[in-house]
């Protein structure tokens, strides 16, 4: 009798959730395809109520994926109305098998060597979110995120987690071991309009889950504007991440300057608990005008007389800053004024902006 043939264990599962997705499919799979990847891969996908062509055009995808030794699951449901991402990333992780998990958005596009390099880092680096270098289709969108994203260091990627840009590794480029995923998932499926790639990434780091980038090109990310990042309201963002900033780091100091007086430094102020607003010893800026005033008076505040926060310029002020400042918008100003105060990051103050 003829022994049994071994069928190889699947190391990679590909996660793929979908909506409406035809007119970027084909490239996105074609870069599944082309993956060199020593390992067995899988495909996982589900369709969340699309109405356009997108099931069909992946059924035709799937004799070529597996001829070509890629495991291929495909779910779905055809609904009235689509559940959301969080719940299609979900169901596709649920219903695959491998012992890691590479996110890919069914509009953007793979560099062939993705997986194995992203695989490779997270074997070094057990139990962390492994992200890459990224750049955008069309590629002149976004730029200075894209330039904030990439240009990051290993320890940047905690200490500028509370800024408006969100995940300093963005989701399309996640990769990780299951049961990493397990820890901190799953997503939230409250649908339209919340950032469940946000929420997981604090709950990671929460954890005590580490984060890494591999620092090369691996993934192109399609910009274009029915793209769900679209749905998620700025000012969700800045509540979920003051929030975790005052559990995060907040709650360890006993004192805090925020670094800008202006309209954004005050609704920081304004957004911290009754007690956390107690810690603010000091606004600081370069504006003359700010500073000859002397104080920003909380007029929402209950009772008399309402708390007054002196005004110094940031040469005069104290340690440790919340810097309420967009980086790379002041032609370089904020930037050296910071550096020639000698501080460091993570310690000494945080980007929150």
């Amino acid at each position: 009798m003829a022994a049994a043939s071994i069928v190889p264990s699947i190391s990679v599962s590909i996660i793929m959730p979908v909506h409406n997705a035809a007119p970027w499919l084909d490239d996105a799979l074609e870069s599944v395809l082309a993956q060199r990847f020593q390992g067995k891969l899988e495909l996982s996908v589900y369709n969340d109520a699309s109405t356009d062509k997108s099931v069909e055009i992946i059924e035709r995808w799937k004799v070529r994926l597996q001829r070509a030794g890629i495991a291929f699951v495909f779910g779905g449901h055809s609904g009235d109305e689509p559940k959301g991402v969080g719940f299609a990333k979900n169901c596709a992780i649920r219903q695959s098998s491998g012992d890691y998990i590479c996110f890919l958005d069914a509009d953007d596009v793979m560099d062939r060597n993705r997986v194995q390099l992203q695989f490779e880092a997270a074997q070094e680096h057990h139990g962390a979110l492994i992200g890459c270098c990224f750049d955008r289709l069309p590629t002149d969108s976004t730029e200075r995120y894209t330039r904030w994203c990439n240009s990051l260091t290993q320890s940047q990627l905690l200490t500028q987690r509370f800024t408006s840009f969100g995940p300093t590794i963005i989701q399309p480029t996640w990769f990780c071991h299951c049961s990493a995923f397990d820890s901190a998932g799953p997503f939230v499926e409250r649908g339209k309009g919340v950032p469940e790639d946000l929420l997981f990434f604090h709950e990671h780091l929460k954890l005590g889950h580490g984060v890494y980038r591999v620092n090369e090109c691996l993934v192109s990310y399609r910009y274009h504007p029915s793209a769900m990042t679209f749905s998620v309201k700025r000012e969700t963002i800045w509540d979920i991440q003051v929030k975790e900033f005052q559990e995060s780091v907040l709650c360890h100091w006993k004192s805090v300057t925020i670094w800008n007086a202006g309209k954004q430094g005050r609704r920081f102020y304004r957004s911290l608990t009754e007690e956390n607003r107690q810690k603010v010893i000091a606004f600081c800026d370069v504006d003359v005008k700010k500073i000859d005033k002397g104080f920003y008076t909380f007029e929402e505040a209950s009772g008399y007389p309402k708390p007054r926060v002196p005004v110094v310029h940031f040469k005069c002020a104290s340690p440790p800053f919340v810097i309420c400042i967009k980086w790379d918008l002041t032609n370089g100003a904020f930037e050296r004024n910071l550096a020639s105060l000698h501080l460091q990051e993570g310690i000494d103050y945080y980007h929150l902006s």
